[in-house]
């Protein structure tokens, strides 16, 4: 029969479901850089919950990948 898709889809949904935590992590270090451009006597602090924050958004990006290799 045409026009059937074979294989998973969870492929196509984790892609789809990475733009999220892609764009978290480019905010989190565009505020990163911008805080520190503006008080760089904050560095150290500013890196600290810059990379907290990173962890937490590339946690998701795993969880998803993770999921759809179970589901799938």
């Amino acid at each position: 029969m045409e026009g059937t898709v074979n294989g998973s889809l969870n492929m196509i949904g984790y892609g789809l479901a990475a733009i999220g935590p892609g764009v978290g992590i480019g905010l989190i270090f565009a505020a990163y850089i911008q805080g520190v451009a503006r008080q760089p006597e904050a560095q150290g602090r500013l890196q600290t919950i810059a990379f907290i924050g990173f962890a937490l958004a590339e946690a998701l990006a795993i969880i998803g990948i993770g999921l759809a290799f179970a589901l799938g």
